[in-house]
Order: structure tokens, then sequence, then C-alpha cells
């Protein structure tokens, strides 16, 4: 069994089971989920004063899956990626390129690029 993110619809579900003042085991029977999720869902998203919202912890989820996320080395468009796709074009291998900036800003960390980013 894989994990499935919840969805809007089942977070409106949420709201309104705990307005009609449901378990949280009788919302997760309802939305056919695990009551342990119900219960994070609702200890994760609620907001300072307990209250949980839909849209809320739609943008609560939002906010902390943008935090998680490595920010991206090869960003189209700027100077280290123009300098790649150059290297690139002139038959250099990842590997090579991950060598020859190394070499070429030995102090700008930034500037480091494995040969796997360079493949993605």
């Amino acid at each position: 069994m894989s994990y499935h993110e919840l969805n809007l619809e089942e977070r409106i579900a949420i709201r309104v089971g705990l307005v009609k003042k449901l378990s949280l085991r009788e919302i997760a029977r309802q939305l056919k989920r695990s009551p342990s999720t119900i219960s994070r869902e609702v200890r994760r998203n609620s907001d300072a004063d307990g209250n949980y919202t839909a849209y809320g912890a739609y943008q609560y989820t939002k906010a902390r899956r943008v935090a998680c996320r490595p920010k991206r080395k090869l960003v189209p468009g700027s100077e280290l990626f123009q300098m790649v796709k150059e290297m690139l074009r002139d038959r250099f291998s990842p590997q090579q390129i991950a060598g020859n900036l190394r070499r070429m800003f030995p102090k700008l960390k930034d500037a480091y690029v494995s040969h796997e980013t360079i493949y993605k």
C-alpha cells in the first residue's frame, strides 16, 4: 500500500467532520484513511488557536514542502547553466565539466556541480 497525500476535498471533509464533532476515527473511516493520518493532519495543520481549516492546511503543507526541497544549482537562464550548456555543446562529458568548474572556481562552492546534476 502506498501513501497518497491528502487532497483538498479530503481536507474539506475533515473540516466538516470536526465541525460536526465526529471522532477522528469516524472521519478516518469515512475517508478510508488511517486514523493516525487524520490525527497527524489535524495536529500539524491547525492554526495557533487550534482551529483546522481545509485551505489553511493546504497552505501549511505547501509551505513545508517548498522549505524542505533543496534549491537547484542549474537554473535555466543562469550564468552557470549557460556555461554548462556551452561545455556540453563543445562535447565535454558531464564528468569533465564538473572537474573544470572546480578548477575554474576553486573558492566558489556554488559553482560546484556534480556530474549527476548535469545529467539531470
